[in-house]
């Protein structure tokens, strides 16, 4: 039973890491990575649409994305798409291929980057939290309705406290990470 709630815990905490990293891999570094273009949605006959599922997408170079529409009726939608999103990056349509070239960052974009990826990592750090409550709170009513004793309630509440420490260092390190990667030149 408190093996079941801290698994739950555990599984739970982790895939809030899993979220970040998610996160992250969406965030521009002045890098190309077809994560960039990844969550974008494009009108396909009427119904919102991955891109991933009307157009393939490559790395050509360090600093140049090519997508590559399956239908050529979808070059507009794709670019207007791209143009919309809120990654600042102008699309050029050579024929049926887009390309999306990556620009340099500057200093100051780099330090708003790491903003933005410390705001991350403190939502991550804030589910995992919130999930320790939820398991504590779980073991309390366990301890309320005398399915366990005072002792196995204190040991599981120090177990739960050591897992959240654990994928708090976590995300603290997929953060240093992301910082590292954000501030290369």
């Amino acid at each position: 039973m408190l093996d079941d709630l801290k698994k739950d815990g555990a599984e739970r905490m982790a895939k809030c890491v899993v979220a970040l990293r998610n996160d992250y891999k969406r965030m521009r570094t002045g890098r190309a990575s077809t994560s960039l273009l990844e969550h974008l949605k494009i009108e396909y006959y009427g119904s919102e649409s991955p891109i991933s599922q009307v157009a393939n997408i490559i790395v050509e170079d360090a600093r140049t994305l090519a997508v590559t529409p399956w239908d050529k009726t979808m070059v507009g939608p794709i670019e207007k798409a791209i143009y919309k999103s809120d990654l600042g990056l102008t699309p050029n349509t050579a024929g049926a291929v887009i390309r999306v070239s990556i620009p340099p960052l500057t200093e100051e974009r780099r330090r708003d980057l790491v903003k933005v990826a410390k705001s991350e990592a403190e939502n991550a750090r804030v589910a995992v939290r919130a999930v320790r409550r939820d398991v504590l709170t779980d073991i309390k009513e366990l301890l309320k309705d005398k399915e366990i004793s005072q002792d196995d309630e204190r040991k599981a509440a120090d177990d739960v406290q050591k897992l959240t420490d654990k994928y708090v260092a976590e995300i603290e390190a997929v953060l240093a990470e992301k910082e590292k990667e954000v501030m290369k030149v």
